[in-house]
């Protein structure tokens, strides 16, 4: 007689080290097509513009889709293994068909990668605060470091053909996708799933709590994802350190910042540690234009990695602890919806303003986003 034996019982950790694989693969996607675009301009003729919106449509999918699962409370109603492996695949199969598609299906393709990319992310996090109702910011802060390694992972792949880097991101995200079918399980302190009740976003709004919240995020998101997408071009325009720069300031610092963040933020509160680290941002952005062409930038540019996501899982783990528990993964998709949809504006503004003053006087711009978000969490 053969005995199977039983399941080994997850723990808040193991869930934590999944999730954290899971996003590592899934977010590869990001920024796989950015990071070959020299590549896609030289074969197919993309004009600037069109390379310009193959980053933005990521951004806008990603924000369509989180705000169609906020308003169908998908986060909260639906299996969190189902949903985080169906939307993975999802983004996988997008991506993987780009190489071989007609030029006129690469910005539907990217939108539908970010798309479904809403429903790996948010879910994500909504996974992790129900496996530690205590230390969420340092839990959520293990996730974001995820999320910033998977992004800048094209970025070391670079040097391959460009589909080699696509198809490669594509295989990393199914593998994600597999983890996250085979093992992912909700925490202990989940609630029961809520009824349908799109209004919940009306009520976050008039929350005064939930809505500074989500102001301080939106100055946050003003400046991230526009620092990171155009960063290889501010390098490449000032003279900047080149080679393995970008994925050390996105990757590494990156990551390093979001573990830090977490770990002050349940110490000295979530508050705290955003509003420092939005304002240590804010002067790494100024602080750009003179440190430009010398040996200061490198060491701006290393804080700025540091402190560009640093406060980042903090929003998140403030709004969990604010927001109506029975709609916690709503509430966070509903925020960083928010979030990338500005996000995308930022990114295709940055570089008209580039072409204008050049990126050496367009990055400064980046400071005023956390500035006012800054601003907005002195009335939290």
């Amino acid at each position: 007689m053969i005995t199977i034996p039983a399941r080994r019982p997850t723990t808040g950790r193991r869930q934590l080290a999944l999730l954290a694989a899971v996003q590592v693969c899934a977010m590869s996607l990001w920024f796989s097509a950015s990071a070959v675009v020299p590549a896609l301009r030289a074969e197919w003729g993309l004009s600037r513009e069109l390379a310009i919106l193959l980053t933005v449509t990521v951004q806008a999918g990603f924000a369509t889709g989180a705000v169609c699962s906020a308003a169908l409370n998908l986060a909260d109603r639906l299996s969190p293994r189902r949903l985080v492996a169906g939307s993975a695949l999802l983004a996988a199969v997008a991506t993987g068909l780009l190489p071989w598609c007609p030029h006129g299906l690469a910005a539907p393709l990217r939108f539908l990668t970010g798309f479904a990319l809403a429903g790996v992310y948010p879910v994500g996090m909504k996974v992790v605060v129900s496996w530690f109702p205590r230390k969420r910011g340092l839990a959520l802060g293990v996730l974001l470091a995820s999320l910033t390694v998977g992004s800048a992972l094209p970025s070391l792949l670079h040097a391959l053909p460009w589909r080699a880097v696509l198809l490669a991101s594509a295989l990393l995200a199914t593998l994600g996708a597999a983890l996250a079918a085979a093992f992912v399980e909700a925490g202990p302190d989940k609630a029961p799933a809520p009824p349908w009740r799109p209004r919940y976003l009306l009520t976050m709004a008039k929350d005064r709590r939930q809505r500074s919240i989500c102001l301080g995020y939106l100055g946050h998101m003003w400046e991230l994802y526009a620092f990171w997408a155009w960063l290889p071009a501010y390098l490449a325009a000032t003279g900047g350190p080149q080679g393995p720069t970008a994925f050390v300031v996105i990757g590494v610092c990156g990551a390093a910042g979001c573990l830090l963040g977490g770990v002050l933020s349940d110490r000295c509160g979530r508050v705290v540690v955003a509003t420092a680290a939005m304002l240590g941002s804010a002067g790494c952005a100024l602080l750009s234009f003179p440190a430009s062409g010398t040996g200061l930038l490198l060491p701006v540019l290393l804080v700025w990695g540091v402190a560009v996501i640093a406060d980042s899982g903090q929003f998140s783990a403030a709004l969990a602890e604010t927001a109506d528990p029975r709609y916690v993964g709503t509430a966070l998709t509903a925020m960083t919806a928010l979030g990338f949809l500005l996000g995308a504006g930022t990114i295709q503004l940055l570089p008209l303003a580039a072409d204008a003053v050049g990126w050496r006087a367009a990055f400064p711009a980046l400071a005023a986003g956390p500035v006012l978000g800054a601003l907005a969490l002195r009335r939290r």
